[in-house]
Parts: C-alpha cells; structure tokens; sequence
C-alpha cells in the first residue's frame, strides 16, 4: 500500500506516528510524510519520503511562543487556550489542506494517517466520501470527546461523583463556551465556509473523533474517564519506543540497582523554563541518600537546568527511553501524554505537575487511576515534591497499580491491532456499502453538521 503520514509539527505528535510509519515500512508499505521541515531528518531516518508543510503551517511547534508570539505573555487559562487553539491549530488549516492535496496529486495514497491535532483534515472529512482516500487519526492526547458529567476537557476535571460537582462543572462549561468555544468555532466556521464545506455543530476536537474513518487512541482503556464514545475510537495501547534514538550517558553503569531511581523531564515543549520541575526535583531529593534522580532536558543543553546540582543528580539532554524506564522507580512528569503512557507501559508510578496545554487533564487521569500524585500545579515547591515522591516511593499501592496498569498495555499487540486497522479502513474507498460510506457515512456527517 501507499500511505501518506501527516503530522502536526511537535515532538509529542511526532513520536508515535514515526513508530507507526515505521512499523508500515517493515512490512514493506511505501510511506510518504507530511510535517514541519524542522523535523525532517527524523522523518527520513525511519525511510519515509518527506514532504514539508507549506508557509502558513511549516512552523516549529517546540516552542508555541514562535507561532503565537502573544501566547508568551498570557497566562495560562482560557484566554491563552482560546488564542492556541485559534492562532496554532486554525489558523494553519489552509495550509494543512494545501499540503495535503499536493502530495495526495503526485502520491495516490491508500491510507491517509493523520494525528489528533491535523484539521487540515477537516475539509476532507465534510467533503465528499468519493473524493479522498480514507482517513485515520491517531489520539496522541487524551481522548477529545465530550463528557457525561458536564465537565470541559482541558479544565483537568476528574470525574464528579455528586450532583454538586455536575452543578459545578456545567457553570464551568458555560464559562468555558463563553470565552473558548464560540470564538473559535466562529473563526473555524469561516474558514470551512472558504472550503465549501461546514458549519460544525461541535467543538472542533471532538470532531475528529467522530468523523474520522478510523481514530486510534493511543493508550489503554482504563486510563480513560467512562463514557459513551463513538465506534471509531480503538484504544490500540502505545507504540514501541523506536531504539537508538540517543546513546547511552557516560554514567549508565550507576544505573546498577543499588539505588532508587527518579526520573524527572519537562517533556519537548514545556521546557523552556527547568525552575517549573526538574531544579525543584533536584533540590527536593539532593538529601535523600537511597535515590538517584536523573533529569533529562528533551533536548536542551543540560546548562539550561539551573545550580546548585546536587551529588546524586544526573544529566543528560536526551536519554534513551527503550534502556532507562525498564531502571526507574518513579517518573516526575509535568504530564506529556506520551511520555505518561510509556511509564505506565513498564509499570512506574508517577509524581505530576502540569497545567499547561492537555497536560491538566492528562495528569488528572493519573490521579484518578491510582497510579501516582497529581501535584495540580505549574511550579510545585521541593517540599511537595519530596513528599509525593517519598509517598510514591514508600507506599506499594501506587506501584501496584501500575503495574496493574503494565499488564493492560500488555494484552494489547498495539502492533498488530494498528496493522489491522490500517488494513481493514484501506479497504473501504469509494461508495462499497461498508460503515464508513454510504448511508452511515451520511449519519455520521448529519450529526456532526448544521444542515441548512
């Protein structure tokens, strides 16, 4: 088969989807990608044939602030989620849907696999079912569908359990649909309109869920609220991390288990500033002498993390994930869903702190299924941090769950199960009578579009 990858220029979008192009070459498919030209040479390290995004969406997504500059003094909040949304996802849809076209002209793809975050998509998905190839998308955050008990997703809400807390969450909403909702879905409107395609009934990130031929949410079942969700949705478990992606660090024997071990990192996008989480890690475990806590800077010099670095403190700008997390006792995050998944794959208990981005409501699910301490916060102090740690360390019900956790990631051939999803969506081009075409195809798009 051929199949084009398409993927929001950013590392946590990035990472799964090269897992997965790169399981459809070892098969022998012939892979194209379309993503940011700054991470091409990743992209063409798997074997895939790269194609950038044109001006308006080959940007760096690393780092927010350089897209939307104005987002570097806001907030966070609602009003700089709202700017994100409007400045970084909708605002690059013409030039997503550009880049798609042109590749799509010169590379009659099969399969068209996308992550959560490309609508650039969305012209297709509302437009003829004849027209396009079909359509996957990969969840590389949590599940963006809508809530039973009222609650807004990127508010890091758990559950409610009372009808206080339902009361409470719809109130939020409103405030929510006020200032995020309604702007954005105006600006993404207008733009649909330019397409010929539209208006959409519903938020934007739930669309895609819904509309998508096929939607692999990218972890396993129980780290999910409860809810109805639509048949789209597979959870497939987390791709394997692809090896060799960094050597080894001149201190890897200390590894040997003669200490527990504590691995702290800001992920790839929220790490601009190390005082949030890694220093205040350092500081709060610098007199713990049975711990060795390793940070690692997702790529930054390892001179960004701000002194005094203690005695049993390691560093390093990229670390191998395939050799250390089989090493580590407990992960401090500040909640990449990625990252968070993998941990809890091999079975480590975690310590959170993160409210940026989706990273409330990725740590909120870590607190709600037992497997570690959710700190709710962007710059935890040392001593919160020392006492989540120690807790998580000390106290086996955290590790059990997690390892309860390991072993559902463990039923899931996540190889297999993508493998097979990609087989079978590949198989329903054009008008064949299956779900996804014809009259459920038709139900799917009334549902999710105001008819005139």
């Amino acid at each position: 088969m051929k199949i084009l990858i398409a993927c929001t220029p950013a590392t946590g979008h990035l990472n799964p989807l090269l897992a997965v192009g790169r399981m459809l070459i070892a098969e022998g498919h012939e892979v194209a990608f379309l993503s940011g030209s700054v991470l091409r040479s990743r992209i063409e390290g798997i074997g895939a044939k790269f194609h950038a995004f044109p001006e308006g969406a080959d940007f760096d997504l690393r780092d927010f602030g350089t897209v939307a500059p104005e987002l570097k003094t806001i907030p966070p909040g609602l009003d700089w989620l709202r700017v994100a949304i409007e400045r970084v996802f909708i605002d690059a849809i013409p030039a997503q849907h550009k880049g798609l076209q042109q590749v799509l002209r010169n590379f009659a793809a099969d399969v068209v696999i996308g992550d959560d975050m490309l609508f650039g998509v969305l012209p297709m998905l509302l437009g003829p079912r004849s027209k396009r190839p079909p359509i996957l998308l990969c969840g590389t955050s949590f599940l963006h569908w809508r809530r039973e008990d009222g609650a807004p997703n990127f508010a890091g809400l758990p559950p409610a359990t009372t009808k206080q807390q339902r009361d409470d969450y719809a109130a939020i909403y409103r405030e929510h649909d006020k200032v995020v909702y309604q702007a954005s879905a105006d600006l993404l409107n207008r733009c649909l309109q330019s397409f010929g395609v539209g208006p959409l009934s519903m938020p934007m990130f739930e669309s895609v869920v819904e509309l998508a031929d096929a939607y692999l949410q990218l972890t396993v079942p129980s780290f999910e609220f409860p809810r109805d969700i639509p048949p789209t949705v597979n959870f497939v478990g987390t791709p394997p991390i692809i090896p060799k992606q960094a050597p080894l660090p001149s201190w890897a024997s200390e590894l040997d288990g003669s200490h527990k071990v504590v691995l702290v990192t800001q992920g790839t996008l929220a790490n601009h500033n190390f005082g949030l989480l890694v220093a205040p890690t350092l500081a709060a475990l610098a007199n713990e002498p049975d711990v060795l806590v390793i940070a690692t800077a997702g790529g930054r010099p390892i001179d960004a993390i701000p002194g005094p670095i203690p005695g049993n403190a390691r560093l390093a700008q990229y670390l191998p994930f395939e050799w250390v997390l089989p090493r580590v006792d407990v992960f401090v995050t500040n909640g990449g869903y990625g990252s968070v998944n993998q941990a809890m794959s091999f079975g480590i208990p975690l310590v959170t702190a993160g409210l940026t981005e989706d990273k409330a409501d990725v740590n909120a699910r870590v607190a709600w299924s037992g497997i570690g301490i959710d700190l709710a916060t962007n710059q935890p102090t040392p001593q919160a941090l020392r006492e989540a740690i120690r807790t998580v360390l000390d106290k086996p019900n955290y590790r059990s769950r997690a390892s309860l956790m390991a072993d559902e990631f463990g039923r899931i051939d996540t190889r297999s199960e993508i493998l097979r999803i990609v087989g079978q969506i590949s198989q329903t081009s054009g008008n064949d009578g299956l779900e996804w075409s014809g009259v459920a195809e038709e139900s799917r798009k009334t549902r999710a579009i105001k008819r005139a």
